[in-house]
């Protein structure tokens, strides 16, 4: 399903302020330098074709604190605007893990069905955006119901499955010029080849990550205590990370039980009775992280486990580049 759809900026907001009413929608705007999801408000100037909002669209389906036994979270149905492509391939390896046939998450699964997602094309970059070097294009090539394009005032809407026809549909009616022209078709297609090539110009020799499996496989530990030395075991990557989802069963009165985000960068991770705790090293748990994404992921799921997205290089208190440590593996192989 290819359908393209072209109605002006001003049917599109009043699209979403209808859809408002009933629904829980979020946009991307800005919030001093960054950008994030809001709840819509026709006060906001929203943020298109722009990477990349602070929060990764699990936050969406796995909140970082739920009650799992009392959980309202999939109540109310979700528009979620202006996901990027990175954070959308993160759902095929969630939807791996929570959708499992023989033990799916409820609660993950109602979100996901509760959840009209609306991808958008990334028509700049950051520095550290690095998704293609993972085969990941620029644009929504799976997992959003609609595409948004922002162009020349008008808004390019791709439809992509069932569930963002039929929500579309409710209100064409209401649009105008729905037949997109050709003069903005091919400029959506310029900008797609343009952004395609900064990211080749921005990481021409990053590992593809296959290799980066194989290099972290095999590196030494010198690497590994040399880039954990500045590493304050925060936590930060992995709580941002789009595909990581570690978290703890915590039991509380009167039968609560509530599962929080937990981290591999903490310490006491994997502490176990007795005391004994294999990553109680920095630089061990440090490499356990490299080991779980590139190597361990890939022997048991077929999707991969990192996107490219960058939030962990942008979020990191002690400034680590993890692409400046996969260079470095290269040169040394």
């Amino acid at each position: 399903m290819s359908e393209v759809f072209q109605i002006s900026l001003s049917d599109w907001h009043f699209f979403l302020e209808k859809l408002a009413v009933e629904w829980d929608v979020f946009v991307p705007v800005k919030i001093n330098q960054f950008i994030d999801y809001k709840f819509y408000n026709s006060n906001y100037p929203i943020q298109y074709n722009q990477p990349l909002p602070v929060t990764p669209l699990k936050t969406f389906f796995l909140p970082f604190q739920e009650n799992v036994v009392f959980s309202r979270s999939f109540h109310n149905k979700k528009l979620i605007v202006g996901v990027p492509s990175c954070d959308l391939q993160a759902l095929n390896l969630l939807d791996e893990i929570y959708l499992e046939e023989t033990s799916p998450d409820p609660i993950y699964r109602k979100n996901r069905e509760n959840t009209v997602l609306i991808g958008t094309d990334c028509h700049t970059i950051r520095t550290s955006c690095h998704c293609m070097s993972y085969g990941i294009e620029p644009f929504p090539t799976a997992n959003a119901d609609l595409n948004l394009v922002s162009l020349n005032d008008s808004i390019l809407l791709s439809v992509y499955t069932s569930k963002g026809e039929a929500l579309i549909k409710q209100y064409l009616e209401h649009f105008k010029n729905v037949l997109p022209d050709r003069e903005n078709l091919e400029m959506a297609e310029n900008r797609r080849s343009a952004t395609r090539r900064m990211l080749e110009e921005q990481n021409p020799n990053l590992p593809d990550y296959s290799t980066t499996g194989d290099l972290v496989l095999h590196a030494g530990e010198e690497i590994w205590q040399k880039y954990a030395k500045t590493c304050v075991s925060c936590g930060a990557c992995a709580t941002i990370c789009p595909t990581c989802t570690c978290f703890l069963l915590i039991d509380r009165p009167d039968f609560e039980k509530v599962r929080q985000v937990d981290v591999c960068q903490y310490p006491g991770f994997e502490k176990i009775a007795a005391g004994e705790d294999p990553l109680h090293r920095k630089s061990v748990r440090f490499k356990n992280r490299y080991l779980c994404k590139y190597v361990w992921k890939p022997e048991r799921f077929k999707s991969i486990a990192c996107t490219g997205c960058g939030r962990c290089i942008d979020g990191c208190i002690g400034e680590i580049n993890k692409n400046e440590i996969f260079l470095e593996l290269s040169q040394q192989a």
